[in-house]
C-alpha cells in the first residue's frame, strides 16, 4: 500500500512500450473469429442495431440485460432477458451519442424513452435497485450511480426538469448512505460482496459530475472521500484491492475498469492529480498486460499475474477507453498504444452475420464464450462499452461527438 501521505507517481509504472506479451496467454496468435474491418462505422452500426433491438425486447423503455444464447439458469429461459436498470442508465449518454454520429435522430428518442423509464424506476429513497425488474426491489449505491450520468445527458439534451429532479434525489441518497471512511456500507447491492466495492469510484464520479449541473448538498464532499479511500487502499504497483463483485482476490477487469475510470473522471473534475496518477498507475500495469493477440484477462491476481486463460470484453472495451481519455487528459501519447490492436481484438469476436437478433452485431460477455463470465450471454454493457471505445478512438481522428461531454462516454 501507498503511505498516506505520499501520491503515486504513474510516471513510474510507465513503460517505453505498453504492448507487447507480459505472459503468453494461451489463446495468443488464433486468428479472429468473425471479419474485422479496418474502419469502425461497420461495427458500430451493427452494435447500434443490436442496441436497439435490445431495447425493442422490452415492453417499456428500458433496455434487455442480455441475451442467453441458451436456456439460462438463474431466467429459465433462452433469448432476451429482463430489462436492467443500471445498465440501461448508462447507456442513455451512448444512444445520444450515436445518434449524432449516425444522423440517427430516433435513437435520441429511444435514449429519451430509456431515461422516462428509469424515473419511473425510481425508488422512493432516491436510489435505483440492484438487479434486473422483477428481482426484488433493493437499493444499489453503484446502479445509482450509473443511472445519474443518464440522467444528465438527458436533462442536457431535454431541458425536462424531471431528470434534474431525479439525479437530486438519488444524489442525496448517497451522500446520505456513504460512510465517513469512504466506503458505500449502506444501500450497498445484495448483489454484491460487502467490502469489495472500490469500483464505487464510478459512482464518486457521478456524484461529481451531478454537482457541475445541479445543485446537489455533500455530493462533492462524498466524492472527495470516496476517491480518497480508494488512492490510501491502491498498493505501490498500481493494484486496486478489494474491487470485484464476487472474487476480490482475483477480480475481474470490468470493475478494475470501472474503478480507473472513477478515479480518472472524478479525480479530473476536482483537479486531484493523486487520483488521477492512481489511475494511471492501474491502467499502466494493465497495458503491460495486453499481448500480441490484443488480449487482455479476464481476471488478475494482486501482483498483476493472469488468473484465467479467457478474456472479459467488457473489461477490455472499458480499458479501451480509459487508455483513451487518458490520453485526452495527459497528452501522452503512450497511452494510445494498447488501443488498436484491443479494439480489433473485440472487433474480431463481433458476430456482425449471425441470423440470431440477439447475437448479430452484439459482444459477449467473455471470449471464448464459455468463460466465467456471463458465460454464453450477449450483454448490453459489453456491447455499450465497445460503441463508447470506437467513438471515442473516431473523435480523435476528427469525428465530433456533440451529444454527450466525451467523459460521459465509458
Amino acid at each position: 500500500m501507498t503511505s498516506l501521505g505520499a501520491p503515486i507517481i504513474a510516471d513510474r509504472t510507465l513503460r517505453a512500450s505498453f504492448v507487447g506479451l507480459v505472459q503468453r496467454h494461451p489463446n495468443q496468435g488464433k486468428p479472429p473469429a468473425f471479419p474485422v474491418d479496418e474502419a469502425h462505422e461497420p461495427h458500430l452500426r451493427a452494435a447500434t442495431d443490436w442496441l436497439v433491438r435490445a431495447q425493442d425486447a422490452t415492453p417499456t423503455g428500458g433496455i434487455a440485460r442480455g441475451f442467453s444464447h441458451a436456456h439460462h439458469r438463474y431466467f429459465r429461459a433462452r433469448g432476451w432477458q429482463p430489462e436492467y436498470p443500471e445498465t440501461t442508465g448508462y447507456i442513455i449518454p451512448t444512444l445520444f451519442a450515436l445518434a449524432d454520429r449516425l444522423g440517427r435522430e430516433e435513437l435520441a428518442a429511444r435514449a429519451l424513452l430509456a431515461a422516462h423509464w428509469e424515473c419511473a424506476m425510481q425508488l422512493p429513497d432516491g436510489a435505483v435497485q440492484g438487479g434486473v425488474v422483477g428481482q426484488d426491489p433493493s437499493p444499489s449505491a453503484f446502479n445509482t450511480g450509473q443511472v445519474i450520468l443518464g440522467w444528465l445527458v438527458a436533462l442536457q439534451r431535454s431541458g425536462d426538469i424531471r431528470f434534474a429532479e431525479a439525479a437530486q434525489s438519488a444524489a442525496r441518497f448517497l451522500a446520505a448512505t456513504i460512510d465517513r471512511d469512504g466506503i458505500w456500507r449502506r444501500g450497498h447491492s445484495q448483489f454484491a460482496l460487502e467490502g469489495a466495492t472500490l469500483y464505487n469510484t464510478r459512482t464518486a464520479w457521478a456524484l461529481l459530475e451531478t454537482a457541475q449541473v445541479v445543485d446537489a448538498p455533500g455530493a462533492r464532499d462524498a466524492a472527495a472521500r470516496s476517491l480518497r479511500a480508494a488512492t490510501l487502499r491502491q498498493h505501490a504497483s498500481g493494484w486496486l484491492p478489494a474491487c470485484c463483485l464476487n472474487r476480490p482476490e482475483q477480480p475481474l477487469l470490468h470493475t478494475l475498469a470501472y474503478a480507473i475510470t472513477g478515479l480518472l473522471e472524478g479525480g479530473r473534475l476536482l483537479g486531484d492529480d493523486r487520483s488521477i496518477a492512481a489511475a494511471a498507475a492501474a491502467a499502466a500495469a494493465l497495458a503491460d498486460q495486453v499481448d500480441a493477440s490484443g488480449r487482455l484477462a479476464g481476471r488478475y491476481f494482486a501482483d498483476w499475474r493472469r488468473a484465467v486463460s479467457w478474456s472479459c470484453l467488457t473489461g477490455e472495451a472499458q480499458m479501451v477507453t480509459a487508455w483513451l481519455r487518458l490520453h485526452a487528459i495527459t497528452g501522452d501519447s503512450k497511452w494510445l498504444e494498447p488501443v488498436a490492436p484491443v479494439l480489433r481484438h473485440l472487433k474480431g469476436t463481433q458476430d456482425r452475420d449471425s441470423t440470431v437478433p440477439g447475437i448479430a452485431g452484439g459482444i459477449n460477455g467473455a471470449d471464448p464464450i464459455d468463460g466465467d463470465y456471463c458465460a454464453h450471454e450477449t450483454l448490453s454493457w459489453a456491447t455499450k462499452f465497445f460503441v463508447d471505445a470506437m467513438l471515442l478512438d473516431e473523435r480523435r481522428h476528427g469525428h465530433a461527438l456533440p451529444a454527450s461531454p466525451p467523459a460521459l462516454l465509458g
